[in-house]
């Protein structure tokens, strides 16, 4: 229950700073992992991102002060909003109404209430997986930035994917293919300590061209699951089970490295892939 009780403890921190601006450098040390990692458990668990997710909260309480008669731009600076036209945007975008409108009487607002997690059984489905210790590997590949705040790549990861296929970038990555893990790579590098990028990437000691670059991924323990399925549908289905039913009881927890998605066919709608994830035993 220890890794649990630290992800309600991150939801108790939010629920105390919420007038504050929240810092997902503090959520993630009490919750023992990376930033990255952090925003992937609850994005997962929590059913939308962790941005979102605050945004929601923040405008709960601040259409209950309004409907208890606080002005509009009391509450407005109070939820971190400079403008009044953003705290209206905010505001609409989760409610349906303007702020102003809140105060009337018999207006519908919404609630959503403050997150808590819990262990629950559910049942049958095997998780296939294994354990693998992984010396550092040299991977080349396309790269593009991504954003601290995880929901502002939504369209980042695609786009590079559709750039590799309209460039022919794909054959010139599996040319230079020397190494394992063998296949094509998904690699998130989004460590405490660099800055974050996502590429699709090759293992290889082959000389780099522009507009490729290298990365090596450091050793680490991985827990590594095979999947199968359209793409990439398939693959997030796949990381909400790790999340939800194998990270919670397993034994293990994130390690600040890299997530890396293998594909071994090129296929995508018929896709054979594997999810490496950097795990460490929980407690070490």
């Amino acid at each position: 229950m220890e890794w649990i009780d630290r992800l309600n403890e991150t939801m108790d921190y939010i629920e105390a700073h919420l007038t504050e601006e929240i810092s997902y450098e503090e959520l993630a040390r009490r919750a023992c992992c990376s930033v990255y990692h952090y925003q992937r458990m609850i994005s997962y668990m929590a059913g939308v991102p962790l941005a979102e997710y605050i945004r929601r909260r923040r405008m709960s309480l601040a259409a209950a002060e309004l409907s208890a008669g606080a002005k509009v731009l009391d509450v407005a600076l109070k939820y971190g909003y400079q403008s009044p036209t953003a705290f209206n945007r905010a505001f609409q975008a989760i409610h349906g109404v303007t702020p102003s409108a809140a105060k009337e009487t018999g207006v519908g607002i919404k609630s959503f209430p403050p997150l808590r997690f819990q262990i629950t059984v559910t049942g049958g489905a095997a998780l296939e997986y294994r354990i693998e210790k992984k010396e550092a590997f040299r991977v080349v590949g396309l790269a593009a930035t991504l954003d601290h705040v995880l929901e502002k790549n939504f369209e980042t990861v695609p786009g590079l994917w559709q750039r590799a296929a309209e460039e022919g970038l794909v054959p010139r990555l599996a040319a230079l293919m020397n190494g394992a893990p063998a296949g094509l790579l998904g690699v998130s590098a989004c460590g405490d300590d660099e800055a974050w990028k996502y590429m699709i990437a090759v293992s290889s000691d082959a000389p780099v061209e522009k507009p490729l670059e290298e990365y090596t991924v450091p050793a680490f323990t991985w827990a590594v699951f095979p999947g199968a399925g359209t793409c990439p549908q398939a693959i997030q289905a796949l990381e909400r089970r790790i999340v939800t039913e194998w990270l919670p009881t397993s034994g293990y927890e994130y390690d600040n490295g890299p997530d890396v998605e293998v594909y071994l066919n090129p296929d995508l709608q018929q896709a054979a892939f594997e999810v490496w994830l950097p795990v460490v035993k929980r407690g070490m």
